[in-house]
């Protein structure tokens, strides 16, 4: 992240609420966010809230969005007029139950920005212990260091994974020695492979120690670890893995040591693993389907040159036709890290196999004019089935195999999809009814995009000699269908 100085008020106070979460658990305590309506100061506006995860709220409702009108009384009034911490006690919970109030004004520069409340119920206090005083002691450096602007404002990068205060913390002394290591993360070291204890040993040297023999995870962490920058770093073993979050502690311009975060990151690095080993596996399977087809093809490819029957070679042919665009699908799956695929190339290597195979005389070309963009996995195989037989029928009826030109246009929105494929051939018959046919090539259409949901529809072109079909697909149905077969 930017150096704090370098970032506008606002730009802090946001950075700020994306780790306030730190000072809440620490401190065991409710945060309200108070920032003054205008210059004066006379108002104040709640603009955030957050609850610890580590003990009882200290305040039941959301006050976000509440005021605070001329109290010149009032623990925020009175920390942003001195430039001090402000402290009082108040019976809420609406059962008299006493929290104590701390009311923090953020200095940048000299001059306050913000007022941030703690709020501790203390009918919830928990029995004093090593944690908690540890707990407790970090906390009151962070609020010093918020009073004077210097709340540590390193963001992670990788939220889902960043260490929070509940899954482990360590407190590293201005010597580098660990004076408090929670449970959590007593246990992650011990998977880490750690021996003895950890309270009393040197930071540094421990954990260098535990990276021993795994690659390095940057080259200046080993002697980073010093306390004056912040870090974020994951120590990954065969079996077990760690990330750690490193926020250096100052009291004035003396250092107070680190706060370090640690997570056990061994399960999710796991099921990472189990993720990309069932994606490597789908993409395999969709390239072995593939090949298959594509030795299907291959077969009646074969089959067709020993017939004589002219009507057999026909079929043949259509057949082999149908076994490869669905093998081009699947060749275009077995590429992808995710089940939904970009059509464009698909649609153009169709075009391409059906100008070759299908066209007896003559010259066709057949072409794509706009973007199909992304479509579904279960959507795709049959709509590339689509567009071959309405590419087939184009030119085998439309151009009555002889040259032309077939145009796909596919028109997309978010949820709509339009494809139009055109030809400038002979036209339809005047006694043409959809429906009423006995073509296969038809019956395949109309069950695949009834399938999808869609509607499909031949015309005469409106621009010209020649036929149009234009194939209607609603995309949010055909997700939502795709999401109810997983």
């Amino acid at each position: 992240m930017r150096d704090a100085h370098n970032l506008s008020d606002d730009q802090w106070l946001d950075a700020f609420v994306g780790q306030w979460h730190f000072l809440a658990d620490l401190s065991f305590s409710d945060l309200v966010m108070w920032l003054p309506t205008d210059e004066t100061a006379e108002r104040f506006v709640c603009k955030a809230q957050i609850r610890p995860v580590t003990g009882p709220t200290a305040l039941e409702d959301d006050v976000v969005g509440e005021i605070i009108e001329h109290e010149p009384d009032h623990p925020v009034q009175v920390a942003w007029m001195t430039h001090e911490i402000a402290e009082t006690s108040d019976n809420q919970l609406n059962a008299g139950i006493p929290v104590d109030v701390w009311a923090v004004p953020v200095l940048r520069n000299d001059r306050p920005i913000a007022v941030i409340e703690r709020h501790t119920n203390q009918m919830g206090v928990r029995a004093t212990g090593a944690l908690e005083e540890s707990y407790i002691d970090i906390a009151e450096v962070l609020t010093q260091m918020l009073l004077r602007g210097e709340f540590p404002l390193m963001q992670p990068s990788d939220k889902a994974l960043a260490p929070r205060v509940a899954d482990g913390v360590l407190r590293v002394m201005p010597d580098g020695v660990i004076s408090f290591a929670s449970p959590n993360a007593v246990t992650g070291y011990r998977r880490l492979g750690a021996l003895g204890d950890i309270e009393g040993e040197s930071f540094r040297e421990l954990t260098r120690s535990l990276r021993q023999g795994v690659e390095s995870v940057g080259q200046t962490v080993g002697k980073d670890m010093d306390g004056t920058l912040s870090l974020e770093f994951e120590i990954e073993q065969r079996n077990a893995s760690m990330r750690f979050l490193l926020l250096p502690l100052w009291l004035e311009r003396t250092s107070a040591g680190m706060l370090v975060l640690c997570r056990d990151t061994t399960d999710l690095r796991r099921r990472d693993r189990m993720l990309v080993t069932k994606d490597a596996t789908i993409r395999e399977i969709h390239h072995r389907v593939k090949n298959n087809l594509q030795t299907v093809a291959a077969l009646l490819r074969m089959q067709a040159r020993r017939l004589k029957s002219p009507e057999g070679k026909d079929a043949l042919r259509d057949a082999m036709r149908r076994v490869g665009s669905i093998a081009v699908v699947h060749e275009t799956l077995s590429q992808s890290l995710t089940e939904d695929v970009s059509f464009d190339e698909i649609c153009d290597k169709i075009l391409a196999m059906a100008g070759d195979l299908a066209a007896k005389a003559g010259t066709v070309v057949a072409k794509r004019e706009g973007s199909f963009g992304v479509i579904p996995a279960d959507a795709a195989t049959s709509l590339s089935m689509v567009l071959t037989e309405l590419c087939q029928n184009a030119i085998e009826h439309g151009l009555d195999d002889a040259s032309g030109t077939v145009t796909v246009i596919p028109e997309r929105t978010p949820n709509h999809l339009r494809v139009t494929v055109t030809d400038d051939g002979v036209g339809l018959a005047d006694d043409f009814v959809m429906g009423q046919q006995t073509s296969l090539g038809l019956s395949i259409i109309s069950a695949l995009v009834h399938d999808m949901l869609g509607t499909v529809e031949l015309a005469p072109r409106d621009d010209g000699p020649g036929t149009k079909a234009v194939v209607d697909l609603p995309l949010d149905a055909l997700r939502a269908k795709s999401k109810s077969k997983e």
